[in-house]
């Protein structure tokens, strides 16, 4: 009968304690995401510990879902998104770029209905490239022992940090390399964002292929226009179908005349497949030949010029308070 009454008055005090348990241990670890080159909603900061978290990341080849835990997740992202044969402190401000992103995109997951549950997808035209172990296996091939050494030592290092702004994970944009200067994102994207704004990155124009050409002939050039504008009327005068571009300050053709119709220097990006909305176009020998600058949508971290700052000196935190200013690192 004593033990029976010491029992009864256990589980009264047992009742009394669970509302106030902490609620994170008593909730899935979900977190969910927006669309990578738009500006997305507003949402709350994480409070779950990076080590006790995992994504649920959208295989867009099988349709699979993988539940990745954080550490996994930063280290595959890395991978895919940078040269591991780049400096260390590049790849740290690489990986708490990849953290923030992810982040972001895990608070706005549950308005993508085609993620099915995920918190976002592998698919790196849509979102943040994600290698899994054997994916990098096969990458590094001979050197995978110490390249994914070398990850797993960066994103430790690095592991519980993300970039802030006003207590929210940022829109951590980045991109290969810049034409010699980023861009503002109200000029790629159209809206305001305070730490994304045009800085220098000089040290972009001597990377390995910061200048490419593509050419088209003009029939080529007609189907593309014309199939992708409704209505488009270019004329018989081939040679002056385009006309003179506007430019913005850091080099990005903001709109230009294609015979009846304004087109965005993004448009014709996407139209062309041009690896930058930093061109020029010449006609010669009956075909257009688009000459372009650096690689990327230009908005945020350039990946060159943060390896650059890398070599000079500078440590992560200095890379990314340059390329995104007015923010700030926190730990979660």
């Amino acid at each position: 009968m004593k033990k029976k009454v010491m029992l009864y008055g256990f589980l009264c005090l047992l009742l009394t304690l669970l509302p106030l348990l902490p609620a994170k241990l008593l909730t899935e670890n979900r977190k969910a995401p927006e669309e990578p080159e738009k500006i997305p909603e507003e949402v709350t900061e994480t409070e779950i510990p990076a080590e006790e978290k995992y994504y649920h990341v959208l295989d867009s080849e099988t349709g699979e879902i993988m539940e990745v835990s954080v550490r996994e997740y930063l280290i595959g992202a890395v991978g895919a998104e940078m040269p591991v044969t780049f400096e260390e402190e590049a790849l740290k401000a690489q990986a708490v770029a990849a953290h923030t992103y992810a982040e972001r995109q895990a608070e706005l997951s549950d308005r993508r209905p085609e993620l099915k549950g995920a918190d976002f997808s592998d698919d790196a035209s849509q979102y943040q490239a994600f290698y899994t172990k054997e994916e990098l296996k096969k990458l590094y091939n001979n050197n995978f022992d110490s390249y994914y050494a070398r990850l797993e030592r960066v994103v430790d290092s690095v592991l519980h940090e993300v970039i802030m702004y006003q207590d929210e994970p940022i829109i951590a944009a980045f991109h290969a390399m810049s034409g010699g200067r980023t861009e503002s994102a109200k000029n790629v994207w159209g809206s305001e964002v305070v730490y994304l704004q045009s800085v220098e990155s000089r040290a972009d124009e001597t990377a390995p292929q910061f200048e490419q050409t593509v050419s088209y002939t003009a029939e080529e050039v007609r189907e593309m226009l014309t199939a992708a504008r409704e209505g488009l009327f270019l004329g018989t005068d081939t040679e002056h179908w385009f006309g003179e571009p506007e430019y913005s300050e850091a080099g990005t053709v903001m709109q230009i005349a294609v015979g009846t119709s304004i087109f965005t220097g993004q448009e014709l990006r996407n139209i062309f497949s041009l690896r930058s909305a930093i061109f020029s176009i010449k006609y010669e020998d009956k075909k257009f030949i688009f000459t372009t600058r650096g690689y990327g949508h230009d908005v945020g971290m350039s990946q060159y010029g943060a390896n650059a700052m890398a070599a000079d000196g500078a440590d992560y935190k200095e890379i990314l308070a340059y390329y995104y200013p007015e923010t700030e690192i926190k730990k979660i």
